[in-house]
């Protein structure tokens, strides 16, 4: 069929990363950091950010979990979080609702200061821009692409695939497991954020705690029909505004549009549902009311790609540090699922002994690759493993770890199944990436973010 597309515009470049969420703009960052190569940044949407700013407000898996959390993520997140604190635009949430302290920052800011970090690289960068086929090549692939100027190609030596649904990989053919041939998928969830919250009153009455004896009432009473008796409702960074993770929207596919059509309205609805409970039942919210509604459903697993390594819940309980390690995480295992009843609450398995494991580098290769990467929530790994290593921090680290890989791979010749894994760690290393089980937080902290409790 790509004969008879006519094409717009054909580019050549040496490293493309599809994707611009925060994998994917970690991977392009990293990629360009030498300057040797040119980097090429493709995105869907009007705006950077993926996760972290179409439904999100916090990054997890920074810290362990617990009452002595540990920092074990580093590097290009770190430079990220670096750049919102310049502006006053985070804050951290200690170990919040079991996950572990999250860095609470400002959304709409962070799109900024994505674009302003990726211009400082040289990364070249092209929002409302859809991958729409993919041919393979002797030395890396030709991406078709679709903007409002019509159909394009670009040929690119690498390619990083950060494009969350692994669409990229599906469709170069590499093998991927669908969320939900074995296991049930885990739930959607829209996000939606409120205004003029009195938050002293809130925590006056008794904060998270209080809310969540006050859904499990209202939902005993027959009050309101909540989808789940849990989930997350936090100060955000916004005067009087709050942010939420509590709509569930279970037993949709994320790769059907007609399945997500029905998730996309199904969200909406609950979101009102929220908003009547917090305004009738929750002390502060009386005169609250919703201002916004996450920019599309989150949808939190869809293709799995099938890597040179496969991430398992066994590596994670295992709780090891490997010699191919890219990134730590310590995040437990969080999977949102359906329950018999109809309902979805949230399961969580707590990683043992140190708390932390190292995540292989064959993790980010797709099996039989030797010029594509994969980072992200599309990332190797059984549906358990992933609902701990989904964490921003992780997949952040994922990116940083795939953008130096390809620049490594252009310069030593090296194909990603063969790359030299320990150059890749040392480059990781020297760039500020935590490898080791720190001591304390106090060892690594940067500028004054890690101990910035609001």
């Amino acid at each position: 069929m790509l004969h008879s597309i006519r094409l717009s515009v054909e580019e050549k470049v040496d490293i493309l990363v599809v994707g611009a969420g925060s994998a994917g703009c970690c991977a392009a960052l990293a990629a360009a950091q030498n300057g040797r190569y040119s980097v090429m940044l493709i995105e869907r949407y009007g705006f950077p950010g993926g996760s972290s700013t179409q439904m999100l407000d916090t990054f997890y898996g920074f810290f362990t979990p617990g009452e002595t959390p540990r920092k074990i993520v580093g590097g290009w997140p770190d430079q990220v979080v670096d750049a919102l604190d310049a502006v006053g635009a985070v804050f951290l949430r200690p170990n919040t609702y079991g996950a572990g302290t999250g860095v609470n920052y400002n959304p709409e800011r962070l799109k900024a200061i994505w674009d302003l970090l990726l211009a400082r690289q040289g990364v070249r960068y092209r929002l409302h821009t859809t991958l729409i086929d993919v041919v393979g090549e002797n030395e890396g692939y030709s991406c078709i692409v679709w903007s409002k100027a019509g159909f394009g190609k670009i040929s690119a030596r690498r390619v990083i695939d950060a494009s969350g649904d692994a669409d990229f990989s599906h469709l170069a053919g590499f093998g991927y497991e669908v969320a939900g041939e074995k296991e049930p998928a885990q739930s959607m969830t829209t996000t939606f954020r409120m205004s003029n919250v009195d938050l002293g009153v809130y925590e006056q009455a008794g904060g998270k705690k209080m809310l969540m004896q006050r859904m499990n009432e209202a939902v005993a009473a027959g009050r309101h029909a909540l989808p789940r008796k849990e989930g997350s409702a936090h100060e955000m960074n916004a005067r009087k505004c709050i942010s939420t993770v509590a709509v569930k929207v279970a037993g949709f596919s994320g790769l059907e549009a007609d399945a997500l059509t029905s998730a996309e309205i199904e969200g909406r609805r609950q979101a009102f549902v929220y908003e009547k409970f917090f305004q009738q039942e929750v002390p502060g919210y009386e005169a609250a009311d919703i201002i916004g509604l996450s920019h599309q459903i989150g949808v939190r697993e869809t293709r799995r790609v099938y890597g040179q390594s496969r991430l398992t819940k066994e590596d994670c309980m295992s709780a090891t540090i490997g010699a191919d390690s890219i990134l730590l995480c310590g995040a437990p295992i969080e999977d949102h699922r359906a329950t018999p009843g109809g309902g979805t609450e949230t399961h969580w398995e707590y990683i043992p002994g140190t708390g932390i494991y190292g995540v292989p580098y064959g993790c980010i290769v797709p099996e039989g690759s030797a010029t594509a990467w994969v980072v992200g929530r599309c990332f190797s790994a059984t549906h358990d493993a992933h609902a701990s290593c989904r964490s921003m921090a992780q997949t952040m680290s994922m990116g940083q770890a795939a953008g130096f890989a390809a620049s490594q791979s252009l310069e030593l010749d090296e194909s990603a199944a063969q790359l030299s894994v320990r150059s890749l760690r040392n480059t990781l290393y020297e760039n500020g990436a935590v490898l080791e089980i720190p001591v304390s937080v106090a060892d690594i902290s940067r500028g004054g973010w890690a101990n910035n409790k609001h």
